[in-house]
């Protein structure tokens, strides 16, 4: 998609490109690659958001794994999370005693993740880690570490890659900031 494309006029700016997403996922499949060798590795997607960011992603980790996915919600459509946490989808598969890395779009508050690692931690992994496409560490109200992270970003509204807005703009091959005139429109 050339970013002169109707789509882009919604944005501020472009945050990351295409091909710095690229070579971030391509570097993190490498590290995630060497950590878990000789591991019983489960990837678990956290839908919607990191759906394009977990597929480029196992494909650059050269390991037998396997994958899940969840579906939570705590933002309904608004810019900023309501702070419930509601699994929708729960994992098909028993994870006792493999190594869960829990793959998600953004850590903003931290909230929501916080409350998955409680919740999957109870079913007695062998390990649990984070690998976020972004980190947004200024936001953050709950103490929580993400293992991995392809791009710490600032506080800014995000969309694309995966990220939306109100179900929109996840199809941007880039990240951008959604310009305010987008959301507070909605706000008013």
């Amino acid at each position: 998609m050339d970013t002169t494309a109707k789509i882009y006029e919604d944005l501020d700016r472009i945050l990351v490109t295409r091909e710095e997403i690229r070579q971030a996922v391509e570097k993190l499949g490498r590290q995630i690659t060497e950590d878990y060798q000789g591991k019983d590795l489960v990837m678990v997607c956290i839908l919607k958001g990191a759906s394009l960011f977990f597929t480029d992603l196992i494909r650059e980790v050269d390991l037998p794994l396997s994958t899940e996915f969840m579906a939570v919600s705590s933002y309904g459509s608004g810019t900023s999370s309501t702070g419930v946490v509601r699994i929708l989808k729960d994992l098909d598969r028993n994870i006792e005693n493999r190594h869960v890395l829990i793959v998600e779009d953004i850590v903003d508050s931290g909230k929501t993740l916080y409350y998955l690692m409680q919740v999957l931690s109870q079913r007695h992994p062998a390990s649990i880690s984070i690998a976020a496409l972004l980190d947004k560490p200024a936001r953050r109200v709950v103490d929580l570490t993400t293992r991995y992270s392809c791009f710490n970003i600032p506080d800014a509204f995000v969309v694309g890659y995966g990220l939306d807005y109100d179900e929109k703009y996840r199809n941007l091959p880039d990240i951008g900031v959604l310009h305010p005139r987008i959301y507070q429109a909605d706000d008013a």
